[in-house]
């Protein structure tokens, strides 16, 4: 199974596009008139084209002495993702935390060595739901300004604290939407971790570890959040979520594919890497991916109206079906249509060249690429 995620893994994306997006915006569900008001209002920008693969894969310094750790700066923006902020701390990002989707692909791969394809389909992904199509420009974490002038409701440019759209329920380190912050660092969570890595890995945080703490916080989320959600897109980033740290948080001269856990706090807690750490040595993506999903199966669904009342959701993309091409599909025929309905002008034109990137990170894999604004 390929890991389509995490951001932060979109292996089946947002099958759930009305009901997924209650807090979205980025220009998307405007009226003809209410784009005409914004549009002009937007320093509009073409879509960089994103880098290809990476001509040297090997294990290299990445916290080096153009990348030095700095502490945040008055203003600066983080988010869910402890990978994008932990780049963004270290210069490989724009360290204010706002970027276009073509400096993360560039990041991604050269910080943490990530495959290209899977570079693209989550960047890509991501930008499309969370981001400014117009300016080219996403936050990393929340709601700004700085990727644009703020469109009118009930748009709102959500970044990637949206909930429901790149974060979700039962994150490893921050809490449940539900619970008032579901993109700062959690101690409580972080603690909980730790104890599964004692109890399961030795100390250190692994495959195993990754498995039952997995599990651990499905079940967490089930018995406290009365509105917790476990379908199509979180029910397959939350299992990439559990094997990122495993593919991009080791230093890549180290082979036994144990975490150490103070090392884990550095990138969760503080968007640090070790000093003297070395990338991956080869692009990663989804190593591990099948062996988490395996250890405690459990099909998507949702509580209704309270806790513990987990109702099975049969609408929602699965596992079932191999491969990413329903998972793109999905994507494009029913969240992007959904939150950009009738797009004209500039913004056509940014969502088909956008789409275009998007369709890179699944071409080769059999998959037929999906025109829903045209090809003009």
């Amino acid at each position: 199974m390929h890991l389509i995620t995490t951001f932060s893994a979109f292996l089946a994306l947002f099958s759930h596009a009305a009901t997924a997006f209650p807090a979205y915006g980025s220009l998307a569900g405007l009226t003809p008139e209410q784009l005409d008001e914004i549009i002009p209002t937007l320093e509009i920008r073409e879509p960089a084209t994103p880098p290809g693969p990476l001509k040297d894969t090997s294990a290299k310094l990445v916290n080096d002495k153009a990348h030095p750790w700095k502490p945040l700066a008055p203003g600066d923006i983080r988010g869910p993702c402890p990978g994008l902020n932990t780049l963004a701390s270290h210069g490989w990002l724009p360290r204010n935390g706002i970027a276009s989707p073509a400096q993360i692909v560039e990041a991604v791969q050269e910080g943490f060595n990530m495959e290209n394809s899977l570079a693209f389909f989550v960047t890509y992904g991501a930008h499309l739901v969370d981001g400014n199509l117009l300016t080219d420009k996403l936050s990393i974490g929340g709601k700004t300004s700085l990727t644009g002038p703020n469109p009118p409701a009930p748009a709102i440019a959500g970044g990637l604290n949206t909930h429901a759209v790149f974060e979700g329920d039962t994150s490893m380190t921050r809490a449940d939407f539900f619970f008032g912050d579901n993109h700062d660092f959690n101690e409580t969570l972080f603690d909980e971790m730790v104890k599964f890595a004692n109890k399961f890995g030795a100390g250190k945080y692994n495959l195993t570890v990754a498995g039952e703490f997995r599990w651990q916080r499905i079940q967490d989320s089930i018995a406290t959040n009365p509105t917790m959600s476990f379908v199509s897109p979180r029910y397959y980033t939350a299992y990439a979520e559990s094997v990122f740290p495993l593919n991009f948080f080791i230093d890549g001269r180290q082979t036994d594919g144990q975490l150490d856990m103070t090392v884990a706090r550095g990138f969760f807690q503080n968007s640090r890497m070790p000093d003297d750490f070395f990338r991956a040595n080869g692009t990663r993506a989804s190593e591990g991916f099948d062996d988490v999903v395996a250890a405690h199966p459990i099909q998507p669904g949702r509580n209704v109206d309270r806790v513990n009342n987990y109702v099975l959701d049969p609408t929602s993309a699965d596992f079932s079906v191999p491969g990413s091409c329903p998972l793109y599909t999905t994507f494009v025929n029913q969240t992007v249509r959904s939150l950009y309905p009738t797009p004209t002008g500039a913004l056509r034109s940014a969502l088909n060249k956008n789409l275009d990137f998007f369709f890179q990170g699944v071409n080769g894999s059999g998959c037929t690429q999906i025109f829903p604004f045209g090809t003009d």
